[in-house]
């Protein structure tokens, strides 16, 4: 199971959002809107993200992880999955 980090809490926060850890399977993340009703899943538990990077390898490294995962996902359009994934995880 994925342990969300305060980082992803507060950027949740942020966007108006709820966020839990996700039920479904390789998933980090289920997200929910401001009425508790389900959005979407975001997150593959395969993969590292910006708070584990930084805790794991440093905050340079995570910058620098960071800047190349907004650069091949820039253009995500509001509510969609990768949006919220960019937002949250990154």
């Amino acid at each position: 199971m994925y342990k969300i980090l305060p980082y992803t809490f507060e950027k949740a926060k942020q966007l108006g959002v709820y966020i839990k850890p996700s039920t479904r399977k390789n998933k980090k993340l289920d997200i929910y809107d401001g009425n508790y009703q389900y959005i979407t899943s975001v997150g593959d538990i395969r993969f590292l993200d910006f708070p584990t990077h930084h805790k794991k390898n440093g905050k340079e490294y995570a910058e620098k992880r960071r800047k190349l995962y907004h650069i091949r996902h820039k253009d995500y359009e509001l509510g969609t999955r990768g949006f919220y994934a960019k937002e949250l995880l990154w």
